[in-house]
């Protein structure tokens, strides 16, 4: 596992509180978190006089994620007015769920915890899969689960037969955990056309990588190109 800095993010957590807009219960709440390029989002609690309406820190924390780039929260520490861990409610578990998957690690005043210990048996795409029977998005293997939102993928061209196709490959990410399983994740089965493949490691990761027959790199994944791939792939 990366080491947390948790005295930083609580730090983030206590100053974002701060500025939480809470004239009705007078409780401020801050939450900042790790995300998986190793950025801090933060956000705070925003109150409204039709009180269902009220938005939670944790809210602001998914909106600032997607707000500058996107990726997967790794961490987060969510704080009171007086700077001590305060555990999400239940329709932030499930925001975080949807951002940060099973591993993300929330403090608390014991200890961190996983969101498989806060929101076990959590309703998540595969539930929508299993009603519809459809499957829009291509299956993670159950042992790779844990990755799922990590590491890039990289989709090119081979030949199979004579025949150009394309496949891909899931990889992790330089500075993940000391012993956790390293180079290749997994390696994708060929396509005809790269949108296949594209949707493939849109199932695994929102970083996704074309290199075409010419050796051109593009940027497939969600948000906007990193500076290192500032050409998009195009879309259709």
């Amino acid at each position: 596992m990366t080491e947390i800095d948790w005295e930083r993010l609580r730090a983030a957590a206590t100053e974002v509180m701060r500025h939480a807009y809470v004239p009705y219960s007078k409780f401020p709440v801050g939450a900042a978190a790790l995300v998986d390029d190793g950025r801090v989002v933060t956000g705070c609690n925003v109150e409204n006089a039709a009180y269902g309406v009220t938005l939670c820190a944790e809210c602001g924390v998914v909106s600032a994620l997607h707000a500058s780039g996107g990726g997967r929260l790794v961490a987060m520490s969510c704080v009171d007015a007086t700077g001590e861990p305060l555990m999400p409610c239940g329709r932030c578990r499930q925001l975080l769920w949807e951002n940060g998957g099973p591993e993300c690690l929330v403090e608390s005043k014991g200890r961190p915890l996983r969101m498989a210990e806060l929101l076990p048996h959590a309703f998540d795409v595969a539930d929508l899969e299993a009603v519809t029977g459809e499957q829009p998005v291509p299956v993670v293997p159950e042992r790779l689960a844990a990755w799922r939102g990590r590491g890039t993928v990289f989709v090119h061209p081979d030949m199979s037969a004579g025949q150009q196709v394309w496949t891909a490959y899931w990889e992790r990410s330089a500075g993940d955990a000391e012993g956790a399983e390293t180079g290749v994740l997994e390696e994708g089965p060929s396509w005809d056309e790269p949108a296949e493949a594209i949707t493939w490691g849109h199932a695994r990761t929102p970083r996704v990588v074309v290199v075409d027959a010419s050796g051109t790199i593009f940027w497939a994944g969600e948000g906007e190109p990193p500076m290192e791939i500032p050409t998009r792939w195009p879309a259709g």
